[in-house]
């Protein structure tokens, strides 16, 4: 039976992905070949989604639709021979890529005449909340392009970009979740500092996140809005407002953004 989709890596994200593909049937796991070097994973992978999984990337390279590679970077340039060395279909599949700083000059260069996707998801998409940003590559086109939004809105949402935008993207969404993360601890330790039990303190400053974020994509109202909106004058909000702005919070995270960004130029040269 011809396979469709091939997944080179079996980690975190290639199941994410493999995993919300399958539940929404957009592959069947007969469909799908999994290339990945851990015996251990193999295993798990064969009996948690009934996909064949092999040690062989050149079975998941000659998938007759799309290539999706997701390795880590450093190990790219260890199987990239294996693409020229697997016999090409006709027309070639789509080679969709989450390599973090890995350029398409790269992607195409190793697989030559393939239509290449860059795309950059981050950790939400584990969990169907994830934000991923595509630039595609000189032989990608529109159906191409919609062939792996049709991926990655499987795991969120998803916009596309051109390729000099993907290092802001990294510093911005894919850094995001980090910058997220350290901000609900701090809400959970100014709870715990103002007298509330921290599992409380926890549970009040995660809802409270998460729900702002629901607030504004429901509403689409700009976040200055909501923020004039919940600020009554001379109140408890103004005055943890004021104190942020002069810790220079605002500041911090733009510089967060600028400084990931310029770091993932940096391992991407």
């Amino acid at each position: 039976m011809p396979i469709k989709l091939g997944v080179i890596g079996g980690g975190v994200m290639g199941e994410a992905l493999l995993s919300r593909l399958l539940v929404q049937k957009i592959y069947a796991p007969e469909d799908v070949v999994v290339g990945e070097f851990s015996p251990e994973r193999r295993h798990f992978l064969t009996q948690r989604y009934s996909v064949k999984a092999t040690a062989d990337n050149r079975d998941a390279i000659a998938a007759e639709e799309v290539v999706l590679l997701a390795i880590k970077p450093q190990i790219f340039d260890r199987v990239a021979p294996e693409f020229i060395a697997t016999p090409l279909t006709d027309p070639p599949p789509l080679l969709v890529s989450i390599l973090a700083g890995t350029p398409l000059a790269k992607l195409e260069a190793a697989a030559p005449d393939w239509p290449v996707i860059r795309a950059m998801p981050n950790t939400p998409a584990t969990v169907g909340a994830g934000m991923t940003a595509m630039a595609s590559g000189a032989h990608a086109n529109p159906k191409h392009l919609e062939k792996a939004r049709r991926i990655f809105q499987a795991v969120g949402e998803v916009v596309s970009i051109p390729e000099h935008l993907m290092d802001a993207v990294t510093g911005l969404s894919g850094s995001g979740p980090g910058y997220i993360a350290i901000m609900i601890e701090a809400l959970t330790d100014g709870g715990v500092a103002a007298g509330l039990p921290r599992a409380i303190s926890a549970q009040l400053a995660l809802q409270t996140v998460w729900g702002t974020a629901q607030l504004l994509k429901e509403t689409e109202l700009h976040p200055a809005v909501l923020k004039d909106r919940v600020t009554s004058p001379g109140g408890t909000t103004i005055a943890g407002i004021a104190h942020l702005e002069s810790s220079g919070l605002r500041s911090s995270l733009i510089e967060a953004v600028r400084t990931a960004c310029e770091r993932s130029k940096e391992l991407g040269a």
